[in-house]
């Protein structure tokens, strides 16, 4: 009886200690642990706990320097249910937001705000019109993913000094351009829009949905500048007005209706 009783408390001695562990572990213990999820992403001059950390420097893939990054993880991801606080605050790029769930391709993110310079993606981010540029800045009280897609969103997107690198005309400037996307049960309805005063004016309704996508819309130049009228004209007709109507679509309807571009 002496035996177990010394074995009962040898076990909850271990256990105590293992929980001790858990609850005061540093971040930076944590650190190597995860680097492989990160993509490349590196932490450094990491101070706190794992539950309220520090990295005084965040790098990217490429080395660039994206700022200082504090998070705060919810103790009740010991329970299997993990909430995240992150705030990472660099001079190109700024996010901060909320998230439950187990990873960041599945789970619901909450009170998102993020504002990035376009050009530190790089090649990675290249539209068929070409390679964009300026700042994009995100508002988004909820967005629902579900291995990666939105499958219930509220959010709106801004892209400021927007422009496009293009092959054949060189930098396009668009002015500043909006992009309000709502939906539910995977279906997403969003309404692109420019601010009035650029040099495009465009108006469109984009519908998106994991079987389909379709966008159409109206846009012509404020001013008669050749550049910008001939890289309208590459997208569909023009009317004598000078109005270019875009109409595309895409994914497993269009092509069982036999094309992408209507």
């Amino acid at each position: 009886m002496k035996h177990w009783r010394i074995a009962l408390a040898g076990l909850l001695g271990l256990l105590f200690i293992g929980f001790a562990l858990v609850w005061f572990m540093p971040a930076c213990w944590v650190v190597p642990l995860i680097a492989g999820r990160l993509n490349g992403v590196q932490l450094e001059e990491v101070s706190g706990l794992l539950w309220r950390g520090h990295a005084g420097r965040v790098l990217s893939a490429k080395g660039e320097d994206l700022g200082q990054l504090d998070w705060q993880l919810s103790r009740s991801a010991l329970l299997g249910s993990p909430q995240w606080l992150v705030d990472l605050r660099g001079p190109r790029v700024q996010f901060h937001g909320r998230m439950q769930g187990r990873s960041a391709t599945e789970a619901l993110w909450t009170d998102v705000h993020m504002k990035a310079d376009l050009e530190l993606l790089g090649t990675r981010l290249t539209l068929p019109a070409g390679r964009p540029r300026g700042t994009v800045k995100v508002v988004a009280p909820s967005v629902q993913l579900q291995g990666g897609w939105p499958l219930a969103v509220d959010a709106h997107f801004e892209w400021q000094d927007a422009s496009l690198l293009t092959p054949r005309s060189g930098e396009l400037a668009l002015g500043a351009l909006q992009l309000a996307m709502h939906g539910s049960n995977g279906v997403i309805e969003g309404h692109l829009y420019d601010s009035g005063k650029g040099p495009l004016h465009i108006d469109g309704r984009l519908q998106l949905s994991p079987l389909a996508w379709r966008f159409n819309a109206v846009a012509a130049p404020r001013q008669p500048t050749p550049a910008l009228v001939r890289w309208l004209a590459a997208f569909g007709p023009t009317s004598a007005d000078g109005v270019t109507h875009i109409q595309y679509s895409g994914g497993l309807v269009a092509a069982v209706s036999g094309g992408n571009h209507e």
